[in-house]
């Protein structure tokens, strides 16, 4: 390989598990980040090797890349497990890629620190800033109600996307930035760095230097990753009006950290927690501006009587050092707590006949019209079924029925994609309606927006109730009241479920896998056989090298 032994002997060897491909879109800043990553390695008299992990695209993966989490996952573990390495420092940002590279370091337990891709380029068509998902769905719906020429939209979609880095709203991937940030595995004020900036190439060479340095002070995610720490994620994703996806991804990052965490700790949390980070889709602002702003280390700072600040960082600090000096430079984006944009945190859990297990809906995405709704049930069967009847006229769908989507779920997408934000039917796009009540076990883009109540638990390929809805079922949602309910009789549901029969299992490879040991999304949608206590820890393994 062309190494001299002094280049090699008696440094720590720390592994850059990078999650580029030239089909991860998020992503394409990724070669210069290595170098600099190295970079930093080096100067902090480490041995820097790079390791391509599974580039897990949400643009480009069918059926979804969440689907692929948890094989990017697997592939993280056994990566660091196998090979004679003693750090790494972890790449990704395209919303999967975050969860699975953090669960297969949770699980291996060596000392880790995670490098987030950083967000775009705030978008731009003419005189309007424009952020990315969020304002795609926005103008989707004018073109299909004919209230947009196709000139536009293509410059619209020239606009909006335009350097490298994630989606600049407050979606999955800027979600799962903050959280991971607030968790204490990224440096301080890494999750919002644009993409593009020189910060970001500053803050790779930091991450390579201090991944060095975690080795000598064995710091490892174990030491981190407490009960207090998911405590302090759940009430930043609160805060931040962060994606509905979050809940999902942090069920599981806790169950690979042998944490107990349930759907019900987010709703406690989310009761006493105000929404008052300005970002689209909830607010007005994008991720630049929470950056220029003071970044997460100023929006922890607001909420410091919330959060458990003696929790550990990948800094050797605790998070109440971290964000001792922090300030809000800017209160436009980061809003005072005596004017948020919601006094209770921006998802809410709901239970019911129809959701036992629980489901979520992102209250500051939703029309408040909508919260307390009963309305008449039209059902999809699946995807395809929706797309063929969805705007045909014949269907009579009004504004007051409420669409129901059903095997769309961790079993029945497979891998849960993001379907929940069913179209509007175009009949009624082009009377007005921008917003109706929307039911799935699907999940939708932290980018999207409108009264979609998603992941309902279990799922109808798992034999839940939403597989026994039928089409003019009355259905009744009621937020404040943190209920979903299927208005049939008792009975009636049971007498449907006894005919329901479930769907064919896949007969091989990798979907047959997941089949076998996908857990509900109330439950992370991880595989059984990788949760904290089903195998032996990776500190029970032998030592090979």
């Amino acid at each position: 390989m062309g190494y001299t032994a002094e280049e090699a002997e008696g440094r720590p060897v720390i592994a850059i598990l990078n999650s580029w491909s030239d089909l991860s879109q998020c992503h394409t800043h990724f070669p210069q980040r290595v170098e600099e990553v190295k970079r930093g390695v080096w100067q902090a008299g480490g041995f820097p090797l790079e390791i391509p992990v599974l580039a897990v695209s949400e643009m480009f993966m069918k059926p979804t890349a969440m689907l692929y989490r948890n094989l990017l996952a697997m592939e993280v573990e056994e990566v660091l497990r196998s090979h004679p390495v003693d750090g790494a420092v972890l790449m990704g940002g395209c919303d999967k890629t975050v969860p699975g590279l953090l669960m297969g370091a949770i699980s291996a337990d060596l000392p880790a620190v995670f490098l987030p891709a950083g967000p775009m380029l705030a978008g731009r068509y003419r005189d309007e800033r424009l952020g990315s998902g969020t304002d795609v769905w926005k103008y989707w719906a004018q073109r299909q109600a004919g209230c947009l020429e196709a000139c536009v939209w293509r410059q619209l979609e020239e606009g909006i996307a335009r350097s490298a880095g994630t989606c600049m709203t407050m979606g999955t991937a800027s979600t799962l930035a903050s959280i991971t940030e607030t968790l204490g595995m990224t440096l301080p004020g890494a999750a919002t760095i644009p993409a593009v900036h020189s910060a970001h190439s500053r803050m790779a060479s930091r991450c390579g230097r201090r991944a060095v340095e975690m080795v000598w002070e064995d710091l490892r995610p174990s030491k981190i990753l407490t009960a207090g720490a998911f405590d302090n994620a759940i009430v930043a994703d609160m805060a931040i009006a962060g994606s509905t996806n979050a809940i999902v991804h942090l069920l599981a990052l806790a169950g690979r950290a042998g944490v107990s965490l349930s759907l019900d700790r987010f709703d406690q949390l989310s009761r006493s927690t105000p929404t008052f980070v300005n970002l689209r889709p909830a607010g007005e602002y994008l991720m630049e501006d929470l950056h220029d702003a003071g970044g997460i280390p100023a929006v922890l700072s607001r909420i410091r009587h919330l959060l458990n600040l003696d929790c550990q960082t990948v800094t050797g600090h605790s998070l109440g050092e971290n964000i001792a000096n922090a300030e809000v430079i800017n209160p436009k984006v980061i809003l005072p707590l005596d004017t948020p944009l919601s006094p209770t945190g921006g998802t809410f859990v709901l239970h019911g006949t129809l959701a036992p297990d629980g489901c979520v809906i992102k209250l500051t995405a939703a029309d408040p019209k909508l919260l307390k709704h009963t309305g008449r049930a039209v059902v999809f069967d699946s995807y395809p079924d929706m797309k063929a009847r969805i705007d045909d006229p014949a269907s009579g769908i009004t504004a007051e029925d409420i669409l129901v989507l059903r095997n769309a779920g961790p079993l029945g997408g497979p891998g849960m994609p993001e379907w929940g934000m069913l179209p509007i039917p175009k009949p009624l796009l082009e009377q007005g309606v921008r917003d109706m009540v929307r039911i799935s076990d699907a999940r939708m883009s932290g980018t999207s927006y409108g009264t979609c109540v998603l992941h309902v638990a279990p799922e109808s390929a798992a034999g839940g109730p939403l597989a026994a809805i039928q089409t003019g079922d009355m259905v009744a949602l009621d937020v404040e009241a943190r209920r979903l309910d299927l208005l049939v009789d008792e009975a009636e549901i049971a007498r449907r479920l006894a005919e329901w029969q479930p769907p064919a299992a896949p007969a091989r490879g990798y979907r047959r896998l997941n089949a076998e040991q996908v857990t509900q999304a109330n439950l992370g949608c991880d595989y059984r056989f990788l949760e904290r206590g089903a195998g032996p820890a990776a500190e029970e393994d032998p030592a090979i090298f």
